[in-house]
């Protein structure tokens, strides 16, 4: 996994880890594997859990495994590279915002090359309208500065700054940024980003980028991302982007891949080899949206590693105005059609075992009784399956497997298939009672647990988020003549993982 000379590496069990019983099974990682042990393997589990494994070949060549599962995340305690390794790279269109060169100006090394690329703004002043098409976000009020007055907040020496003739878009902006890179690292970040004045732990200072660049001491990491949470703000809307940020990706860390719990990461703000991001090609110019997750994907199927660092936190401003956040949300949708026509399959709304199906089918269909039945086989027929785990577990994975499908179900009924559901609701009595069980028992379980604080002041805003990014859907899969974002996909439990 690492370079030569690198670190000692301890690893952080994924919050899915278990390894009930006699110890010699794992179940673990995203999506949920199964890893039988030898003794051997399952004495080096148990020094892995207490935070002192020996680094060796042949223990990293073992932990691997666990790592491309998602259930082991790597901390190196430093890597091969330094702030004089990166090279900053910021996007722009309309005004440049003063806020976030002073940031790097305070927060890295005066030496670390900046380049701004100006994607074709229609003035010096930036009063003209957005592009069509642009994902960038509308300028705010104050920041009315020139970018030539902007970027002389860093100076010396102030950023490069390329300007565009006509209007290409985010992805092409950070590609002609990435052309003039000279350094091993590029750090993309937008003008919407405030960046951390420390880690999550209190790491003061530039420490921040220090957390980010540990990652690349594994060779095969081409690309980190910190955790993007909404900026504070006194708006309804900027209170609710602080707790449910679609770029916000929780507080845990991840590999990021598709069909995994952290499945992409957003460009705000990201580090990269430079030479895995040109060796694909960069960022994909025809998409104006999605192109982050695009490349992200195309990394990961290239065999790169791609790692989120929450201990690291941005913060993001989010739109002005409701109508340009519905906006946004409605091309994050569109998107998802463009990208499943790209990555077949990555898109499914839902993931879920036949089990699962059939068993809310039932539940759906008013026949709790056959359902239950249903899912108690389910836990016999895994048990036989696994005999190595204790009858209790696999009662365990089995009813946790099964709402956890009920949720994605849920969600997708709200988030994507909501005309659907909202038709068969107009039709037909029986469909009234689960539609509303959909769009209600999500939020209502997420506050009985916890996790949503003001569930009843955020409806009004999730329900406009659902339906505006599932209308963005509909629309792309008729643009794009790809129905992918649309289809579920029935998958089989448990995967072997190896041991």
């Amino acid at each position: 996994m690492s370079g030569s000379g690198a670190a000692p590496v301890r690893y952080l069990l994924d919050r899915s880890w278990r390894r009930p019983g006699d110890g010699t099974v794992v179940v673990a990682g995203s999506p949920l594997r199964l890893f039988r042990l030898s003794t051997g393997g399952a004495q080096v589990v148990a020094m892995v859990e207490a935070g002192e494994a020996p680094d060796t070949a042949a223990i990293r060549q073992l932990l691997d495994r666990f790592v491309d599962a998602g259930a082991l995340h790597p901390v190196h305690g430093h890597g091969p590279f330094t702030a004089a390794d990166v090279t900053v790279v910021i996007p722009s269109y309309g005004p440049l915002s003063t806020e976030l060169l002073a940031q790097l100006r305070a927060l890295l090394p005066p030496d670390v090359p900046t380049i701004v690329v100006d994607d074709a703004t229609p003035s010096a002043n930036f009063s003209s309208p957005r592009a069509p098409h642009s994902s960038k976000p509308e300028p705010e009020p104050e920041a009315d500065a020139t970018l030539e007055n902007a970027v002389h907040v860093m100076a010396p020496p102030p950023p490069t700054v390329i300007r565009h003739d006509v209007n290409r878009g985010p992805a092409a902006a950070r590609n002609t940024g990435l052309a003039a890179v000279a350094t091993p690292l590029v750090l993309f970040l937008d003008t919407d980003v405030s960046l951390p004045s420390s880690t999550a732990d209190g790491q003061p200072g530039a420490g921040w980028l220090q957390t980010l660049l540990a990652h690349f001491a594994d060779d095969r990491v081409a690309l980190v991302a910190p955790r993007v949470a909404g900026a504070p703000g006194p708006s309804w809307l900027a209170g609710y982007e602080r707790r449910h940020s679609p770029l916000d990706l929780g507080d845990q860390p991840a590999r990021v891949a598709a069909g995994t719990r952290v499945s992409y990461v957003p460009a705000a703000a990201l580090l990269c080899r430079t030479e895995a991001i040109r060796s694909l090609g960069g960022f994909d110019p025809v998409m104006r949206l999605g192109e982050d997750v695009d490349l992200v994907w195309r990394l990961s199927a290239a065999g790169h590693r791609c790692r989120y660092e929450p201990a690291v936190v941005a913060h993001h401003r989010p739109r002005a105005g409701l109508g340009e956040w519905l906006r946004q949300r409605f091309g994050y949708g569109r998107s998802a059609a463009a990208l499943a026509r790209r990555h077949p399959g990555a898109l499914s709304p839902v993931r879920l075992s036949g089990w699962s199906a059939l068993v809310w089918a039932l539940v759906v269909a008013r026949r709790p009784a056959v359902a239950a039945g249903v899912a108690a086989g389910t836990v016999v027929a895994l048990r036989r399956k696994l005999a190595d785990l204790p009858a209790s577990e696999s009662l365990r994975l089995v009813g946790l497997g099964h709402l956890a499908a009920g949720r994605q179900l849920a969600e997708a009924v709200t988030r994507v298939w909501w005309p659907l559901a909202l038709v068969a609701a107009a039709v037909s009595r029986r469909a009234r009672l689960p539609v509303l069980a959909a769009f209600v028992a999500p939020s209502l379980l997420d506050a009985v647990a916890g996790r949503s604080t003001q569930p009843l002041a955020d409806a009004p805003l999730l329900l406009a988020e659902q339906m505006a990014y599932g209308a963005g859907v509909w629309t792309g899969v008729v643009q794009e003549r790809e129905a992918g974002p649309l289809l579920p996909e029935l998958t089989t439990w448990p995967k072997r993982g190896g041991g």
